[in-house]
């Protein structure tokens, strides 16, 4: 039976041998970016196990299987697998990303980035992944809000885009990365209104060596409890930490800084993503 603790699940967090400039883009220089040096982290931060989303560079649709597949048996089944398409490589990429998938029995979700392509996530060429997602009942997690690639366009990535297709597919879950950061008035709104849109607080933070980081952390702490306050319950809100941007024990404590009873803090921290990942207990 694991501890309560370890029930904690990460529902946002990267490993790929494509993660670009590792040095600049983590949260602290000798980071061990492997298997091991993510879980020996997890381990130290009590969470059981949870979600590598793959990251927009991947070559290809088969990539992303292949290292999912990878790292989900290196890790013993604690780092699940996803995987990614975008409409802007045309209608036969999509298709062939949903035939792949249907093939996949253990896909845990599948994401979407837009803001790092030029789409919006009610774009239409996008309606095979979201009928794929209600056939298979796996949620999709979208990219929302600032982006690392200078490139990007955040226009796309306005938590207020979503409200249209989460209108569209009532039926499919959808989740709200980074909650929409900077924008998480916005995701609030979207969140309340649509019944089958869930939110995740990873990547909130700056880097840790950024001057006033302690600052940002308290003002985070606050737009958080704000937001939650606004969409009136605990019940769609996801932990995640969007590591190795943020340390494991940083991003927990945004969630345990909380003035929540500890239920609703358990919620945010495992359970709620248990249950919306068809995931048992943990120690079940």
């Amino acid at each position: 039976m694991a501890a309560p603790k370890d029930r904690r699940f990460d529902v946002h967090l990267h490993l790929s041998r494509y993660w670009p400039d590792l040095p600049t883009n983590s949260y602290r220089a000798g980071l061990d970016f492997s298997v091991r040096g993510l879980l020996a982290e997890m381990d130290l931060a009590h969470i059981g196990a949870g979600i590598l989303l793959q990251i927009h560079e991947s070559p290809s649709v088969e990539e992303t299987l292949r290292e999912g597949r990878e790292l989900l048996v290196a890790s013993e089944g604690r780092l699940l697998r996803t995987s990614t398409v975008s409409p802007t490589q045309g209608a036969e990429e999509v298709a062939r990303a949903v035939a792949l998938w249907e093939t996949t029995s253990d896909l845990a979700a599948v994401k979407l980035f837009p803001g790092y392509f030029p789409f919006y996530p009610h774009d239409s060429r996008l309606g095979p992944v979201y009928e794929f997602a209600h056939r298979r009942n796996l949620p999709v997690m979208i990219h929302q809000g600032d982006t690392l690639d200078r490139h990007g366009l955040v226009k796309y990535a306005r938590p207020i885009e979503l409200d249209e297709v989460a209108v569209r597919y009532r039926d499919v879950r959808f989740v709200l990365c980074h909650f929409g950061n900077p924008w998480m008035e916005e995701a609030s709104e979207v969140v309340y209104k649509n019944p089958n849109v869930y939110v995740d607080t990873s990547g909130l933070l700056p880097p840790p060596r950024v001057p006033h980081f302690a600052a940002a952390v308290a003002r985070t702490v606050d737009r958080l409890a704000d937001a939650i306050a606004f969409i009136g319950d605990v019940d769609r809100i996801l932990y995640g930490s969007d590591w190795p941007l943020e340390s494991l024990p940083t991003a927990v404590s945004l969630i345990e800084s909380l003035d929540l009873a500890p239920e609703e803090k358990e919620l945010i921290l495992g359970g709620n993503a248990r249950r919306l990942f068809g995931l048992p207990p943990a120690g079940v």
